[in-house]
C-alpha cells in the first residue's frame, strides 16, 4: 500500500473538483439568492462530516447534453459511472456494488431523492431518474453517509428536485443530436405566499450509437410545499416515468475494434427489451422545529415499479412495491461546557405482500418449442425489508476539533419462494448486525480541513438474487420450466470495516480534496456471467459471497483559476482522479487477483474559458486504464483515452442559454462497461458494452421570469 500511496500522492494532489465552494453573499430573497443559500447550506453541512463528499451545482451540469446519470456525476473525486448504452448507469463509489446485479437493479448505494429513499431490499431501480428534474446532488462517499441512514459500502447519493424557490415560472429546454438523440422539457415552479410548487414534464428518445439500443421515454415530476408557521413546514413530492430500452448485449473486444456498433446477434434475433410500464414515487416529508435548538422530521414514501422484462426467450413479468419511513431528531446542545450535536433516526423500507414475478413463454424455442407463448413457466415471490436505527454525536473537543461518534443497529429480512409449478422450500433470513462509527475533523483555518474515520458498513444480498444465482433446477418432465431455478439459496450480508484519511481546502493552487481510503470486506456480494446468451437461452448470471477482499484507493480533486482578467474573462482547470485497488485477499482460487469491473486508474479533467458577458468554451477528456473482464484475470479490456469540446452562451440575467457539446472527438472505440465471466483462460469473449462513438449535441433552454 505505501508503493502505491507514493506513486500516485503527487498526481493526486494535481487533480479534481471542487468540495465546497467560496462563502457567497446573499443580496434580496430572489429565485437566485434563495437557490444560491440552499447550495451553499449542503456544502457548509456536508464540510461538518469527517469524510469526503460531493457537492453538484446542476446549473453547471446544464450547460451541455444532460442525457444520463454519468452526465451529472462527471467530475467527480470518488466517483466512477458508466452508461452502458442505455439509461442504467453503472455507478460504483469505492467499488460498490463492482460486480452486482447488472441491468435494472443497481447496488451498493443508498439512493434518495430529497432526502427520502429510493433504494429498496430489491436495490435502485432507474427509471424514476431524469437529471432535468434536479437543483443538486449530494454524494456521501463510503460510510460517511451514516447520519441519513446509509450503511452501504458505496454510501449515499441524495438527488434534490427543484422546488418553487429555485425554479422559474416557466421553462423550456430542448437538446438534439447524434444517433436520433431528442430531449423536450417543460417547466414551472412559484412561490405563492405560504405555498410553492414546481412541476415538470419530459420526453426524449435515441435510436443508441449501437445496434439495438433505441430507447424511449416520458414522465413527470412535482411537488409542494406548505409553511404553517416558522416551526412547521411540509412538502409532497410526486414522480411518474416510463421507459422502453431495447438491448444490444455484450461483445467482445475485436468486436469493439472493428464493429463497434454491431449488436450481440442473439439479443437482436431474441428482439430483448426491457419496458418499464409506469413506476411511481410519492413522498411526504414534514419538519418541526421544536425549538431554536432542536427539530424532529419525518418522511412516509410509497414506490410501486412493476418491470416487463423480455431479455430472452422468456417474459418476466415483475410486481414491486416498496414502503419506507424515516424519522429524524437533530438538537444542539452544550455537554461539560463542550458544543456538541446529536441525530438521532430510524428508516425502515419493505416490499408490500404483492412483490414477485411471473416467468412465461416468449419465444418457442429449444426446451419450450412445444410451448405456446404466454405459457407460464414459474411464479416466484420476493420479501424484503431493512431497518436501521442511527445515532451520532459531534462534540468540539477544543476550537476547531470535533469527535464524532456513532452507532448504528441493522435489521435485515430476505424471504424468497418459488411456488409455481412446484415449490422447492422458502428461504427465509433474519439478521441483525450493527455499524459504529468514529472520525475526528480539524480546521486549521477556514482554508484548510483534515479529517479521519473508522467505520463498518453492512449490505444484505437482494431477495430475488437468491433464486436467480441458485444452482438448483426443475427437473426433466417439469414441463416449461424444465431447466430454471427451483430452490432459492440463502446468502449473507456483505460488511466492511473502513479506515478513511482526508483533507481539504482551497490555496493558491485552488479548491482541492484527496482523501485515502482501506475496506476490509468480507463476504463481498459479486455477480459473474456464467454462461452467455444463445438463441434459445438467456444468460445465466449468478451472485455469490466470496471469499475476503481489499477495497483501497486514492480520490483526488482540484479546481483550479489558471488566469483571469478583468473584462476579459477567466480560465479554469477541473480535475478529478480516481485510483482503485480492488482485489482478493489469499483467495483459494483467485490467490490475490484484481476484481474485475472498474479500471484502476480514472481520470477527468476540463480547461474552460469564461467570458463576463455569459460565453464559455472548453476542452475535456476521459482516461481509464485496462479493466480485467473475468475474476481469473487471463483478459483485459484495452485503456482508453477521449476527447470532447463544448462551446456555449449563459445569459447573465440566466434567463436562456445555448450549447454545442462534441462527445469522442477522435472516435474511440472501447468498452465503457464490463459484466465480468469466472474464468475465460484468455479467450475473447462476449463480456463487454461499447462506449458511445464520436457524437455532437446542441441545446437551447429558456426561463420566462
Amino acid at each position: 500500500m505505501r508503493s502505491a500511496l507514493s506513486s500516485f500522492l503527487p498526481l493526486a494532489l494535481v487533480c479534481a473538483a471542487p468540495a465546497y465552494a467560496d462563502p457567497l453573499e446573499l443580496g434580496e430573497v430572489q429565485v437566485r439568492s434563495e437557490e444560491s443559500s440552499d447550495l451553499q447550506s449542503a456544502q457548509e453541512a456536508l464540510k461538518q462530516v469527517p469524510g469526503a463528499s460531493n457537492v453538484i451545482d446542476m446549473n453547471a451540469v446544464e450547460q451541455g447534453r444532460v442525457a444520463t446519470n454519468s452526465d451529472v456525476l462527471a467530475y467527480q473525486p470518488g466517483v466512477y459511472a458508466q452508461s452502458g448504452g442505455n439509461e442504467g448507469t453503472k455507478v460504483s463509489v469505492r467499488g460498490s456494488g463492482i460486480n452486482r446485479a447488472p441491468g435494472a437493479h443497481g447496488s451498493g448505494l443508498y439512493v434518495m431523492f430529497d432526502g427520502l429513499p429510493l433504494t429498496g431490499p430489491g436495490g435502485t431501480p432507474y427509471e424514476l431518474f431524469e437529471p432535468l428534474w434536479l437543483s443538486r446532488a449530494e454524494v456521501l462517499r463510503g460510510a460517511n453517509g451514516f447520519d441519513v441512514g446509509a450503511l452501504a459500502l458505496g454510501g449515499s447519493i441524495n438527488y434534490v428536485t427543484h422546488t418553487g424557490y429555485d425554479a422559474s415560472p416557466l421553462q423550456v429546454r430542448y437538446e438534439t443530436g447524434s444517433y436520433g438523440y431528442q430531449k423536450r422539457q417543460i417547466s414551472s415552479g412559484q412561490v405563492l405566499g405560504d405555498l410553492d410548487y414546481y412541476v415538470s414534464l419530459n420526453d426524449a428518445e435515441t435510436n443508441g450509437y449501437q445496434d439495438h439500443t433505441s430507447g424511449n421515454s416520458k414522465g413527470f415530476a412535482a411537488n409542494i410545499g406548505y409553511r404553517f408557521s416558522p416551526q412547521l413546514e411540509t412538502r409532497f413530492y410526486l414522480r411518474y416515468r416510463e421507459t422502453d430500452n431495447e438491448l444490444a448485449g455484450r461483445v467482445t473486444k475485436e468486436q469493439i475494434k472493428h464493429h463497434p456498433r454491431a449488436a450481440n446477434p442473439a439479443y437482436v434475433s431474441g428482439d430483448y427489451t426491457r419496458p418499464q410500464p409506469g413506476s411511481t414515487w410519492l413522498g411526504n416529508k414534514t419538519t418541526l422545529y421544536l425549538d431554536d435548538d432542536s427539530q424532529l422530521e419525518v418522511g412516509l414514501v410509497y414506490h410501486d415499479y412493476p418491470m416487463d422484462l423480455r431479455e430472452g426467450p422468456n417474459r418476466l413479468k415483475v410486481a414491486y412495491t416498496d414502503v419506507s419511513g424515516t424519522l429524524n431528531y437533530k438538537r444542539r446542545d452544550t455537554l461539560f461546557g463542550l458544543e456538541s450535536k446529536t441525530t438521532v433516526g430510524l428508516r425502515s423500507s419493505k416490499h408490500l405482500p404483492n412483490s414477485g414475478a411471473s416467468e412465461y413463454v416468449r419465444i418457442p424455442r429449444g426446451n419450450t418449442a412445444s410451448y405456446a407463448p404466454d405459457t407460464k413457466m414459474r411464479d416466484f415471490s420476493y420479501q424484503g425489508s431493512d431497518s436501521v436505527l442511527h445515532a451520532s454525536n459531534d462534540l468540539e473537543l477544543m476550537p476547531d476539533l470535533w469527535l464524532t461518534t456513532g452507532m448504528a443497529l441493522i435489521y435485515t429480512r430476505r424471504e424468497s419462494e418459488v411456488s409455481y409449478p412446484d415449490t422447492g422450500g422458502k428461504i427465509s433470513r433474519h439478521d441483525w448486525d450493527y455499524a459504529p462509527r468514529l472520525g475526528l475533523r480539524y480546521e486549521f483555518n477556514p482554508h484548510l480541513q483534515v479529517y479521519g474515520n473508522l467505520s463498518r458498513s453492512v449490505e444484505p444480498p437482494h431477495p430475488w438474487s437468491m433464486i436467480w444465482s441458485s444452482p438448483y433446477v426443475f427437473p426433466v418432465g417439469s414441463g416449461p420450466a424444465t431447466g430454471r431455478q427451483s430452490t432459492p439459496i440463502a446468502m449473507q450480508n456483505q460488511t466492511a470495516t473502513t479506515l478513511e484519511l482526508g483533507t481539504r481546502g482551497d490555496s493558491g493552487i485552488g479548491q482541492w480534496d484527496l482523501a485515502w481510503y482501506y475496506s476490509a470486506v468480507r463476504h463481498e456480494l459479486l455477480t459473474v456471467e456464467l454462461q452467455a446468451a444463445t438463441a434459445d437461452l438467456a444468460p445465466i448470471v449468478g451472485e455469490s459471497n466470496a471469499s475476503p477482499t481489499v477495497h483501497q484507493g486514492i480520490e483526488a480533486g482540484l479546481n483550479s483559476r489558471l488566469w483571469e482578467h478583468d473584462g476579459v474573462g477567466s480560465v479554469s482547470l477541473r480535475q478529478a482522479y480516481n485510483f482503485s485497488d480492488f482485489h482478493y485477499r489469499d483467495d483459494s482460487r483467485f490467490g490475490d487477483n484484481r476484481l474485475p469491473g472498474i479500471p484502476q486508474h480514472y481520470y477527468q479533467a476540463e480547461v474552460r474559458y469564461d467570458h463576463p458577458q455569459g460565453f464559455y468554451a472548453g476542452v475535456n477528456t476521459q482516461v481509464a486504464s485496462r479493466m480485467a473482464v473475468d475474476y481469473a484475470n487471463t483478459y483485459y479490456a484495452s485503456s482508453y483515452m477521449l476527447w470532447g469540446a463544448t462551446l456555449g452562451y449563459a445569459s447573465p440575467k440566466r434567463d436562456w442559454q445555448t450549447w454545442i457539446d462534441l462527445r469522442n472527438l477522435t472516435g474511440e472505440r472501447y468498452a465503457a462497461t464490463v459484466t465480468p465471466g469466472y474464468d475465460d483462460k484468455g479467450q475473447d469473449a462476449a463480456r463487454s458494452t461499447p462506449g458511445e462513438g464520436r457524437g455532437a449535441y446542441v441545446g437551447v433552454s429558456y426561463s420566462f421570469r
